[in-house]
């Protein structure tokens, strides 16, 4: 099977970065992929809470989400969203960083919000603090497809380990991990955590990413990391996206999850230990 990995550079109007989107599903769709994937933030990226209050919505009302919805029926494919920015309506205004499987029906058959916010200081200038802005998700979820179970995580999710055994443990042999990785950090440790994810839980591992200078009407300029990866679940980076806007196509089967697992079964090795005195 082929999945296609979308690398965007959102800008901070969802209207815009439609059609972008659709475009790169319709040239996925004729490469043969059947399954795609957008990074986080598809449909906004912005540092101005202001200006979010003003462009983004509600899950049932969000333009992007129905577009992106329909789109998937018309080329009969599965499509994982990797997050879209949505308005919630909880009392303290923020919103929530959610992904979406999408069926190729259209219907949405599985919803993930982001668990741990990215509040970080990575230099004197560049602060980030998420969890203003967003409300952290509480929940971990795994998405039932017709090619196997995929284990749904967002970008600063891919420092925790536990959530990714966990997903696989039950039942993931993919796991997803859209991002909009800062660039700094994404040299660093960007293909080192997601190599690790694999390897630790024997899954592949599709991380598509936001890349560049993103253009802002309000707020702050942020730019992002880029090189969507797909890795094998021996830990093997299959396919690297690079700096730029584009599709990044990977074959996968899922056998070579059950050889991997079959080599070093650590999934099933647990055991119960005291903490540290």
């Amino acid at each position: 099977m082929k999945a296609a990995l979308i690398q965007l550079n959102s800008s901070d109007q969802p209207s815009e970065n439609i059609p972008v989107v659709v475009e790169f599903m319709r040239q996925a769709a004729s490469a043969g992929a059947r399954f795609l994937l957008t990074p986080e933030v598809t449909n906004c990226v912005s540092d101005s809470r202001a200006h979010q209050q003003e462009v983004l919505s509600l899950e049932a009302d969000d333009p992007t989400l129905a577009a992106l919805r329909a789109e998937a029926e018309a080329l009969g494919v599965w499509l994982l969203i990797g997050s879209l920015g949505l308005k919630t309506g909880d009392a303290d205004g923020r919103f929530a960083n959610r992904s979406f499987m999408i069926s190729p029906k259209g219907d949405i058959v599985a919803r993930y919000d982001k668990i741990h916010m990215f509040d970080v200081q990575i230099s004197e200038t560049e602060t980030y603090r998420e969890s203003g802005g967003y409300r952290p998700g509480d929940r971990a979820v795994i998405a039932d497809t017709d090619f196997g179970w995929v284990g749904m995580t967002i970008c600063y999710d891919v420092r925790f380990p536990h959530l990714h055994r966990a997903l696989a443990q039950s039942g993931a042999k993919i796991l997803t991990g859209p991002a909009a990785f800062s660039p700094v950090s994404g040299k660093a440790h960007w293909e080192t955590l997601l190599r690790a994810r694999a390897i630790e839980t024997g899954c592949y591992v599709f991380a598509p990413a936001q890349c560049g200078t993103h253009p802002v009407t309000k707020g702050r300029s942020r730019s992002t990391y880029g090189h969507s990866l797909a890795v094998s679940p021996w830990g093997e980076v299959l396919a690297d996206g690079g700096e730029n806007v584009g599709l990044t196509l990977v074959d996968f089967d899922l056998a070579e999850v059950d050889a991997a697992r079959r080599k070093i079964p650590s999934l099933s090795h647990d055991r119960a230990f005291r903490g540290p005195q």
